[in-house]
């Protein structure tokens, strides 16, 4: 096992820079946490009575000294400051150290920035230098904008799911929540791009992720296999969502489909169902104590329904809960036809094609597809000629000697 020295307080690319992590649970931490990893200055902003999620909220509840495992592993270099934002004395605090920062991380529900007064426009006015990462469910428009951005739901949404299992089986859940984790991958990527920009221009500028747009994007082989050929997943005849998270994290048969379930209070879904008998599994702990018994009670009470019967049920009660769709389905969402997720592209030789659009939002350098996939040795020549130099003549030598492969159906 490799030992990690002490490193000193002044080292890493992103030395001098501060950031502001005003985020919580996985995708915000891991990209506000990266940042860290690389020089940063973070400053995590938690509330003072509760702290951040995971503070309250592990795996399997393993703690290590009154620690959450969870919280040790997303929180790395950082620094905790404890500020009420919903208080004016707060806010201005925050609107202080947002003076002489140069990210902000923030992944809160849509709408929420707005209320507490810490959204991009009022920040910028503050300081037009700050780097503004916002990190959504859905992204900050569309009919489903405001649900719940959560794994195991957009493992579902997104059509993944019909890609693990058998023909035999229900949709399989991944075990490990890698939505969550891309997500935060896209956001750093798009803030140390912002920083760049920034040493150009000198002013700040909002970037927008949401994990919707990451998983259509992980997915982008087999989403643009589907959209262009129409060939949907099929799985062969060879099988809870995850081992440290109690019932009803799951996948549900409905009347006319699948519904996701992820984490809620048993006794509130007890409500939700109408069973009394979930009324007693009223503590934090009951969902892991007793998943078997819970899974047991409630498994095969949603077939009595339609997904979205179910779904509007459920967000009565504050439950994260959403469809399984495959590729079809997904394709014709509202939300991913209002975003314009999938996007049509022309390529040398395949003509116009279909593909899924970049996930990252940049507000002053908007991302885009230029061109498509090239061609082996599509660009050779202009490369060595017009940026490296070489003549013709030598460029003909290297490909007669089988070093270099070019082709002349360059896109310029």
């Amino acid at each position: 096992m490799t030992e990690i020295t002490e490193i000193p307080e002044k080292s890493g690319a992103l030395h001098g820079i501060r950031v502001i992590d005003a985020t919580q649970m996985l995708a915000g931490p891991l990209a506000a946490m990266r940042l860290g990893d690389l020089g940063a200055d973070v400053i995590k902003i938690e509330a003072p009575l509760t702290g951040e999620f995971n503070r309250t909220h592990g795996y399997a509840d393993v703690e290590l000294k009154g620690q959450k495992t969870t919280f040790l592993g997303l929180n790395r270099n950082k620094r905790s400051l404890a500020i009420d934002l919903k208080l004016v004395d707060g806010r201005e605090l925050f609107y202080d150290l947002v003076k002489s920062s140069d990210i902000l991380v923030q992944n809160f529900r849509v709408g929420t920035v707005e209320r507490l007064g810490i959204d991009y426009q009022t920040l910028k006015a503050i300081n037009p230098r700050l780097i503004y990462a916002s990190i959504t469910g859905y992204g900050p428009d569309g009919p489903g904008a405001g649900r719940p951005g959560q794994d195991l739901v957009l493992q579902g949404y997104s059509g993944s799911m019909w890609f693990v299992g058998s023909q035999f089986d229900a949709p399989t859940p991944g075990g490990i929540p890698s939505i969550d984790a891309m997500t935060g991958y896209q956001a750093t990527i798009g803030i140390l791009a912002a920083l760049h920009a920034r040493s150009i221009t000198g002013v700040g500028q909002h970037v927008e992720v949401d994990m919707l747009s990451v998983v259509m994007d992980a997915q982008i082989q087999e989403l643009t296999t589907y959209l262009n050929s129409g060939v949907v997943p099929r799985r062969g005849v060879e099988y809870t969502a995850h081992a440290w998270i109690g019932a009803p994290y799951g996948v549900y048969k409905t009347s006319d489909g699948w519904l996701t379930l992820a984490m809620c209070p048993i006794d509130v879904l007890g409500q939700a169902l109408g069973d009394e008998r979930l009324v007693k599994y009223n503590k934090l702990e009951d969902a892991q104590k007793y998943t078997d018994e819970i899974y047991a009670i409630i498994r095969p009470q949603f077939t009595d329904r339609t997904t979205n019967e179910w779904i509007t049920r459920l967000d009565q009660f504050n439950i994260w809960s959403g469809p399984v769709y495959d590729y079809p389905e997904l394709e014709q969402d509202e939300q991913v036809t209002s975003r314009g997720l999938i996007v049509e592209i022309e390529h040398p030789t395949v003509g116009r094609m279909r593909t899924v659009a970049p996930p990252i939002r940049m507000s002053e350098n908007p991302t885009s597809i230029r061109r498509a996939a090239p061609l082996l040795g599509a660009d050779t020549r202009r490369i060595l000629s017009e940026e490296l130099g070489y003549s013709e003549q030598y460029i003909e030598d290297l490909v007669d000697r089988g070093v270099v492969k070019v082709d002349n159906k360059e896109v310029i």
